[in-house]
C-alpha cells in the first residue's frame, strides 16, 4: 500500500468519525436552540402561566443529556476497552441512531426527558475511543491533534447544524429536527462499518482495572476543572436563544445566525486548541481559562446590543473549544494506562460542566435576576476552572521538586 493510498485510508476514516460527532454537535448542542420551542410544546399549560419559569424548568432536559453522558462514557468505556474498538463505534452509533428516533417520537415532557438521557450514554465512550483511535492514526507527538480531529465534527455542528436544525424546528417543528439527527446517525453508522478499519482493544483491560483511575489524585483534579470551569461556557451557552431574543431584543431569525457565529469560533478554537496543546498545556489551560472568564464578563456587561452579543459569544466559543481538547490531554497525561476510561472521562467532566451550568443559570433565571446572570454565574465558574489548573500544575511541580534529588 502507498503512502498517498494509507492516508486516504486514514482520511476515510478520520471522516466517517467525525460523521457521528457532528451527529453528537447537533443533538447535544440543537436543544438550546429550541428550548422554548420545546417548553411551548411539552409543557403548554406551565407556558401559559410563565413563559420565563417555564423556560428555565425545560432546561433540565440539557442536563439530562449530560447526566447520560456522566453516566454512560466511565461505564461503557470500561466495559468495552477489551473489546476491538472499530466494532465499539459501530455500536455506539447505532445506539446514538436508536435513542434520538426516540427524542422525536417523544408524546409528551416525560418521554423527552427519559430519551434525552438515553441519547447521552454513549456520548462519552463514542468521543474517548474515538480519539484513541485517531491518535493512532495522526501518530506520537500529535495525541491533542487527534482528540481535535474528532472534536471538529462537534464543532462543524455548532456551524452548520445547529444553526440548520434550530431554523427547521422554528419553522417545521422540533421533531423534524430530531428525525434530521437520527438520519446522520444512521450514516455515520454505514461509514465506520465501511471506512474503519481493525483496531484492536485491550483484551488484558476489564472495567475493574479501568476503574481504578479513580485511585489517581490528579484525575479528580483534572475531573473538576473541567467540571467547573467549563460549565462557565454552558450557563451562557444553555440559553442563548432567550438572550438573543429577550435580552437583544432581536428576532426568532437572528438566533440561527448566532448560533452560526458560535459555531465558527468553536470551530477554530478547537483546531487551534489541539495546536497549542501539544506545544504547552499548561499555558494553553490557563490562557483559556482567563479568556473565557473576560469574555463571560463583557457578555454580562454588553449583552443588550446584538452585535456586540454575537461577537462576544463568538469569542466565548473560541476560549472554550480551546478547552476541550487541552483538558482531555491532561487526562490522558495523568490516567497512566488506563487510557480507554481516561480518554471518555473528559466528556463526562465536560457534561457535569454542561449540567452544572445549566442548572445554575436556570436558577437564577428563575430567580428573577433575568437572562444576563447566567453570564456571572460563568464567571465565577471559569475562575474557579482557573485556580484549579493553577493547583493541578502547581502539585506537579512541587512533586518533581522533591523526586529530583533521589533521582
Amino acid at each position: 500500500m502507498t503512502s498517498s493510498t494509507r492516508r486516504g485510508s486514514a482520511t476515510a476514516a478520520l471522516l466517517a468519525l467525525a460523521i457521528g460527532s457532528f451527529g453528537i454537535g447537533m443533538t447535544e448542542f440543537v436543544v438550546m436552540g429550541l428550548l422554548p420551542d420545546l417548553a411551548r410544546d411539552l409543557l403548554p399549560n406551565a407556558w401559559a402561566a410563565d413563559h420565563e419559569a417555564t423556560i428555565a424548568q425545560a432546561g433540565v432536559l440539557i442536563s439530562l443529556y449530560a447526566l447520560g453522558v456522566v453516566i454512560g462514557a466511565p461505564t461503557i468505556a470500561g466495559s468495552v476497552a477489551r473489546f476491538p474498538r472499530h466494532r465499539v463505534m459501530i455500536v455506539l452509533a447505532l445506539a446514538l441512531t436508536v435513542f434520538n428516533a426516540l427524542t422525536f417520537l417523544a408524546p409528551s415532557f416525560e418521554w423527552m426527558a427519559v430519551s434525552r438521557l438515553l441519547a447521552g450514554l454513549p456520548h462519552g465512550a463514542y468521543f474517548g475511543i474515538g480519539a484513541l483511535v485517531a491518535s493512532d492514526v495522526l501518530g506520537p507527538g500529535r495525541r491533542a491533534q487527534g482528540v481535535a480531529f474528532v472534536l471538529t465534527g462537534l464543532t462543524v455542528a455548532n456551524v452548520v447544524g445547529v444553526p440548520l436544525g434550530t431554523f427547521l424546528g422554528q419553522n417545521y417543528g422540533w421533531r423534524v429536527t430530531f428525525m434530521a439527527v437520527a438520519a446522520v446517525f444512521a450514516l455515520a453508522t454505514v461509514c465506520i462499518a465501511a471506512f474503519v478499519p481493525h483496531h484492536e482493544g485491550s483484551p488484558e483491560r476489564t472495567l475493574r482495572a479501568e476503574l481504578r483511575v479513580f485511585r489517581i489524585g490528579q484525575v479528580w483534579l483534572t475531573l473538576a476543572i473541567g467540571a467547573i470551569g467549563f460549565g462557565g461556557f454552558f450557563a451562557v451557552n444553555s440559553y442563548v436563544a432567550s438572550m438573543v431574543t429577550e435580552v437583544a431584543h432581536a428576532p426568532a431569525w437572528a438566533v440561527p445566525v448566532v448560533l452560526v457565529t458560535s459555531g465558527v469560533g468553536m470551530t477554530i478554537g478547537n483546531l487551534v486548541g489541539g495546536r497549542l496543546a501539544d506545544r504547552d498545556l499548561r499555558r494553553t489551560l490557563l490562557g483559556a481559562f482567563v479568556g473565557t472568564a473576560a469574555v463571560l464578563a463583557l457578555i454580562g456587561l454588553a449583552a443588550q446590543w446584538i452585535i456586540a452579543l454575537a461577537v462576544l459569544l463568538f469569542a466565548l466559543s473560541f476560549c472554550g473549544s480551546i478547552l476541550a481538547p487541552s483538558i482531555q490531554t491532561r487526562l490522558m497525561d495523568v490516567a497512566e494506562d488506563n487510557q480507554s476510561i481516561a480518554a471518555a472521562l473528559n466528556h463526562s467532566s465536560l457534561n457535569v460542566g454542561n449540567s452544572l451550568g445549566a442548572f445554575f443559570g436556570g436558577t437564577v433565571i428563575a430567580a428573577g435576576w433575568g437572562f444576563v446572570a447566567p453570564a456571572w454565574v460563568g464567571v465565577a465558574m471559569a475562575l474557579i476552572g482557573l485556580a484549579l489548573t493553577a493547583v493541578g500544575f502547581g502539585l506537579v511541580r512541587r512533586r518533581g521538586r522533591e523526586l529530583a534529588p533521589a533521582c
